[in-house]
Formats: structure tokens, C-alpha cells, sequence
């Protein structure tokens, strides 16, 4: 039976027991649990080994309390919100539990405010919100936590091509595997020579001509910057759609939800940039969830390579 690690993430002091009882639920369910609670993620080789075990596991968990956590630095984020958008950006199969309001006021009660952030409470909310996007279950008290581990690690197992783990005298004789992977590897190779000669062919061709005409599109039409002047009115009455797109390319690659935790930000590109952008067909608007009625707006495949054609023309807006 394959064994699967799961790497569990959360503020560390004022989620100790929830923690706890996640990790017996991944091990009653008979798979690995993985953290770094040895840690303080205080420098670089601490987050370099966070990395490789979150790269090293199979599932990422998130325990979302009423904390945001200790900030590193240079990004002004927390570590678990860095853990968060290392596993996405990764592609990890992952879900989260959130505590739920009434759990959380019962907490601040039983062991006070140092369970309740303070000093970055937008932070923890913007948080909050991205992680609703995704899988997600909230949590009032422990038994929760672990039926949700049993549900989302079964939910994730049939929707994914998880690897796990399995004892060494269980492994199958590898022989014919080896000798497909070898087929394939060189399969692989004549795909790869001809994907570069067709790579060759569109980048001196009529697509790089699409993305420069494209490009002055974008720059010649102007978007209304209104809505961000009314929360910081250093921002001018309008920009070009070009530094719009390449402005705010992470809540545009990231995806931005019309949830009740949307910021002003988010509203203005969910709201004002994205439907311009889906004319050109650069974002697309989605359902968020299976239920629910909340929409993503969210970049398409033809972003993504107009945004590496600007990166690597180095084009300024």
C-alpha cells in the first residue's frame, strides 16, 4: 500500500494541538506527516530545506487560525503564506482548514489575545481570501480537522497522480519499466529537437509580429485607475491596459475571486481589468467553485506567453 506525505503548514505557538491532531488523523489514515515545527524559518537555508520538503511530499496541508504569522523580510509576507504560494506555485495537490469565526472567539477567550493577530490583520484577511479559492474546510474544533484530512487526502488521491511512498520488497521487478522509460526517453528526444525547430519557426514568425502588434494595442488603450484613487490618491486617473497587465500580473496569474474577501485591488482587476483583457484574450472569467456562485478571473495561456515574450524582449510599458 502506498504511503503518501503530507506536509502540514501553519502559524506554529497558537495551533499546537490542531496541528496534533492532524498529524495523528494522516497517521491513522497510514500515510507520512511532514513540518517543520524543528524550525523557525529564520534564514535562507531554513526556507531552502522548507522547500525541498514541501518538493519532497506528496500533499500540502494549511491550518489557517486567527494568526498570519512572523514576516520574513524582503517579501513582507508571512512564512506560512510563502509555504502557501510555494506549494501553488509548484503545482502541490493541497487543501486547507480554516477555523471557523465562533471557534476563534472561543480560543481568544481560553488563552487570550496572542491567539488573535494585531499587528497585521489585513494581511491574514487578503490571506484568508486566497485561500478560499481553493480547497478548502473549516474547522470548529479538532474532530473536524480530522475528518477533513480523511476526506480531502481521499478526494486528492482519486483526482491525482500522487507517487508515495512503498517498501522496497514491495516494489514490482523494475526491468520492463526500465526498458519503457528508455523508449520513452528517446521518443522524448526526437519531440524535443522537432518542438525546437517549431519554436524556431514562430518566434522569427508571424507570432512574434501578433504579440507586437498586440503589444501597442495595449499600449495605446487606457484604463481608469478610479477606483484604486479613492484608497490612495497617488495613483493618476489612468494608465495604459500594457502597465494595467504587466502592473498587476501576480493577482493576474494568481487569480483574483468576487468573494466577500475581495480587496480593492482585487476589485479593480476583477472588475475593470480582466473584462478588457478577455477581449484580447489574454484572462477569462470562471466559476471559482463546483457550488457557489463566486466567479475567478484569471490569466489564459495566451497571457501567460504574451507575459513571457515581455520578459524576455525585456519591454518596458
Amino acid at each position: 500500500m502506498k504511503k503518501y506525505q503530507i506536509f502540514v503548514s501553519s502559524t506554529y505557538i497558537d495551533l499546537i494541538e490542531e496541528r496534533q491532531a492532524a498529524v495523528e488523523a494522516i497517521l491513522k489514515s497510514g500515510h507520512i506527516p511532514a513540518g517543520m515545527e524543528l524550525f523557525t524559518a529564520s534564514n535562507q537555508s531554513q526556507w531552502t530545506i522548507i522547500q525541498k520538503w514541501i518538493d519532497e511530499s506528496d500533499i500540502y496541508m494549511l491550518i489557517l487560525g486567527g494568526r498570519y504569522g512572523s514576516i520574513e523580510p524582503k517579501s513582507g509576507l508571512s512564512y506560512t503564506e510563502l509555504e502557501y504560494n510555494y506549494a501553488l506555485e509548484k503545482g502541490k495537490p493541497l487543501f486547507a482548514v480554516v477555523m471557523k469565526d465562533e471557534a476563534l472567539d472561543k480560543k481568544v477567550k481560553n488563552h487570550g489575545r496572542e491567539v488573535f493577530e494585531n499587528e497585521n490583520p489585513q494581511k491574514l484577511k487578503e490571506f484568508k481570501a486566497k485561500v478560499l479559492t481553493y480547497m478548502t474546510s473549516f474547522f470548529e474544533d479538532n474532530k473536524d480537522i480530522k475528518l477533513a484530512v480523511h476526506e480531502s487526502v481521499g478526494k486528492l488521491q482519486q483526482e491525482n497522480r500522487l507517487i508515495g511512498w512503498i517498501r522496497a520488497d514491495e516494489a514490482p521487478n523494475p526491468q520492463q519499466y526500465l526498458d519503457q522509460i528508455t523508449s520513452l526517453q528517446n521518443e522524448k528526444e526526437e519531440l524535443r529537437k522537432e518542438n525546437t525547430r517549431l519554436k524556431k519557426v514562430k518566434t522569427n514568425g508571424h507570432d512574434a509580429e501578433d504579440f507586437d502588434e498586440l503589444l501597442k494595442v495595449l499600449e495605446s488603450e487606457k484604463i481608469s485607475l478610479a477606483r484604486l484613487q479613492k484608497e490612495n490618491e497617488k495613483f493618476p486617473d489612468e494608465t495604459s491596459l500594457l502597465r494595467g497587465f504587466k502592473g498587476f500580473k501576480r493577482d493576474i496569474i494568481i487569480g483574483v475571486v468576487n468573494n466577500g474577501f475581495i480587496t480593492t485591488q482585487g476589485q479593480f482587476v476583477f472588475y475593470d481589468l480582466a473584462p478588457l483583457l478577455q477581449i484580447h484574450g489574454l484572462m477569462r472569467i470562471e466559476k471559482a467553485t463546483n457550488s457557489g456562485t463566486a466567479q475567478r478571473a484569471i490569466i489564459t495561456e495566451k497571457g501567460q506567453n504574451l507575459l513571457a515574450y515581455i520578459a524576455k524582449q525585456k519591454i518596458k510599458a
